[in-house]
């Protein structure tokens, strides 16, 4: 099973702006309510496979959408 990381946001409306973008250059992830271990201000993050996470910073950058971090699913 490949290894997961998970996206977090400053907004609801960065999760929802990054949901949309993935979704265009069809990348496999899916968006989620932020696990309690994590902290962030936005209720939802964005879970990406591991090995994607170089690609998932490209895109953000590209489409200005800010993000807090991107750290290893737990």
């Amino acid at each position: 099973m490949a290894k997961e990381s998970i996206v977090l946001f400053h907004s609801h409306n960065y999760a929802i702006w990054a949901d949309s973008a993935l979704k265009k250059e069809s990348v496999d992830h899916k968006m989620m309510p932020i696990p309690r271990q994590l902290s962030s201000d936005c209720g939802y993050c964005i879970r990406i496979k591991s090995d994607d996470a170089e690609l998932v910073e490209k895109i953000l950058h590209v489409k200005n959408i800010e993000y807090d971090r991107i750290e290893a699913a737990l």
